[in-house]
């Protein structure tokens, strides 16, 4: 699959780090550094492109940048119509303390109104990058750690579920892009978790449905 990674922070990083051991054809894009393109693309097999040529019949697009970026990044992006967008994004302020958008829409939704013939799914925006590695080291045994997703589009949460699993995860469909009202609030939680109490940063989680 190509997969198109407009982002070359953490998430991006690491994801494609990891999708490159999968077979996947990796386009990075987007970053401050073009140095840092070129020795993801050079770690990966892949490519350092500008945006416009990244997300060119990419089959996935991975958008991984900070909130206060979004706006140029997609008008470098075009309007993606008919393609499969990951967002990983929360609508964070400079500071990275607060939620900008909330609690009657979201991230979510308002990149969907942005572009709105692409077909947004939303997820990774609930488990630390520092988490991928291990889950992945740890691919194909029992139990494996869920990560929601969320989304209007079924084929394009089945192209994403295909993603996550292989990272490691198990995807749990968390209904449309209207749950990232409760989702991103829920991605600060998990951010504390990680970052602001002991045992460190590679926070995973499992949901269980008591019966009987």
């Amino acid at each position: 699959m190509k997969i198109a990674i407009l982002g070359s922070g953490l998430m991006g990083a690491k994801l494609g780090r990891i999708w490159a051991q999968c077979g996947h054809e990796l386009r990075f894009a987007y970053s401050r550094s073009p140095a840092k393109l070129d020795r993801l693309a050079a770690e990966t097999g892949g490519c350092a492109t500008s945006v416009s040529e990244a997300v060119a019949g990419a089959d996935a697009i991975l958008l991984a940048v900070h909130w206060s970026r979004i706006e140029d990044v997609l008008a470098q992006a075009g309007d993606m119509a008919g393609q499969v967008v990951l967002n990983c994004c929360v609508p964070l302020d400079t500071s990275n303390s607060d939620l900008v958008l909330g609690p009657k829409t979201s991230g979510a939704e308002q990149l969907a109104t942005m572009r709105p013939q692409a077909r947004w799914v939303a997820t990774f925006n609930t488990s630390p990058s520092e988490s991928f590695a291990p889950v992945f080291a740890r691919k194909g045994q029992a139990d494996p750690p869920q990560l929601l997703i969320y989304g209007d589009d079924d084929g394009a949460k089945s192209i994403a579920r295909g993603l996550i699993e292989d990272i490691g995860f198990t995807p749990v469909d968390a209904g449309g892009l209207r749950t990232g009202r409760f989702v991103e609030p829920f991605a600060m939680v998990t951010a504390e978790l990680a970052y602001g109490q002991p045992g460190g940063p590679a926070l995973t989680y499992r949901f269980e449905k008591l019966r009987g």
